[in-house]
């Protein structure tokens, strides 16, 4: 197999995880504003994944949110989902939204609150089993704003109470999936606020135990793809959220702020082999002012261009480059791959997979926007909460 027809393999292989709720009314803390045609429901939610995989065939996986996508039936929604031609993938917990919560959930120094939160994670887990999905995703929005609000280490071993409870629940084919955030809504500890304290509890916990990376959780200036690469070392990087942010967790579209960052991250995922791993790549973004589902096939066709440019990095002369300490010659051989225009081949990809070769233009083209507009008249909208 030519390097070319490896790295278009490659491509046709790529799976990338799209979120319900992005499909519903959301967007920043301020205001959100609604949108005609959105779905009213969970199975709503996933006709229209189902287009996103349909013009960008890489998109086969649904994430749930729990209980935004609550329903009486997760067989029958997951049966749904399989007749439009895609699945339930992970399942995220939502231990944020209650009143019981303001002091925190799985951290909270009252065992009852705890008791109610790790009850909600196991209930995930029950989704877990109804839907076929193999990722529990977590991330709390635990922590304290002021010093002496609460005891720190009495916190932690909370969380790894908790933490091992839901562990031990999962069954066979089943991970955990532990997510960090740098601060917000928590502004003087945050529980889980770095891959290192995820990492920890993850490592004590055990196999099924693995980090999430948020590529919109970090301190500005810190550097995601030596995360990924260490997290890849370990055996113990899970998943992404990809999005994109300006100036904290902004969740816009991936590769909307730094292209660059992207193509870095997706060289190291390369690099450490997690692209033929069970490394989950997933979709965080809440569109807002953009129509949702072009935005998703957006935000696809970037991660799969950050892809493809990653794939055509030349290893050989990298590796070499760097082991003579040619600095310039290593950084000019990172750099022609990402200055690659890599859409004519994308475009080949897709045609080859039997798809229309600009999803976008293929989209916009179909009806579906009219006809969601049209039929998805009266019930309420789906958005935060629903």
């Amino acid at each position: 197999m030519t390097e070319l027809a490896a790295v278009k393999a490659a491509l046709k292989t790529q799976a990338v995880e799209t979120p319900s709720w992005a499909y519903g009314n959301s967007g920043t803390r301020f205001k959100v504003f609604a949108q005609a045609g959105v779905p009213r429901d969970p199975f709503e939610k996933l006709d229209d994944a189902a287009k996103v995989h349909e013009f960008t065939g890489v998109a086969p996986t649904v994430a749930l949110h729990i209980p935004w996508d609550r329903v009486d039936d997760y067989a029958a929604l997951a049966a749904h989902a399989e007749k439009r031609g895609v699945r339930i993938g992970a399942i995220n917990s939502n231990t944020f939204q209650d009143d019981a919560y303001k002091l925190g959930s799985v951290c909270h120094p009252d065992p009852a609150v705890r008791r109610k939160a790790v009850d909600h994670l196991l209930e995930c887990v029950d989704i877990m089993d109804a839907t076929g999905s193999h990722d529990l995703k977590l991330w709390f929005a635990d922590g304290t704003n002021y010093p002496g609000q609460d005891d720190v280490r009495s916190r932690q071993d909370r969380l790894a109470e908790g933490l091992a409870e839901v562990y031990e629940r999962l069954g066979e084919g089943q991970r955990m999936l532990l997510e960090y955030k740098l601060f917000e809504p928590a502004f003087y500890t945050t529980d889980v606020p770095d891959w290192g304290t995820a990492y920890a509890h993850c490592l004590k916990l055990g196999e099924k135990a693995q980090v999430v990376v948020d590529t919109g959780h970090h301190a500005p200036g810190t550097n995601i793809e030596f995360i990924v690469a260490t997290l890849l070392r370990e055996g113990k990087l899970g998943g992404f959220d990809f999005n994109s942010r300006f100036y904290a967790d902004d969740d816009l579209m991936v590769g909307a702020a730094d292209p660059f960052q992207l193509f870095r991250i997706m060289y190291e995922v390369v690099r450490g082999d997690g692209f033929t791993s069970d490394v989950a790549f997933m979709l965080d973004q809440c569109h807002n002012i953009e129509a949702k589902i072009p935005a998703i096939i957006r935000s696809v066709m970037n991660v799969q261009e950050a892809t493809a440019k990653a794939l055509l990095v030349d290893g050989p002369a990298l590796a070499a480059a760097q082991a003579a300490g040619d600095v310039l010659e290593a950084n000019a051989v990172l750099m022609d791959a990402y200055n690659t225009d890599v859409r004519p081949l994308l475009r080949e990809v897709r045609e080859e997979m039997g798809l229309e070769p600009e999803p976008l233009k293929a989209y916009r083209s179909c009806g579906w926007a009219e006809k969601v507009v049209a039929e998805r008249v009266g019930g309420q909208q789906a958005g935060w909460g629903a």
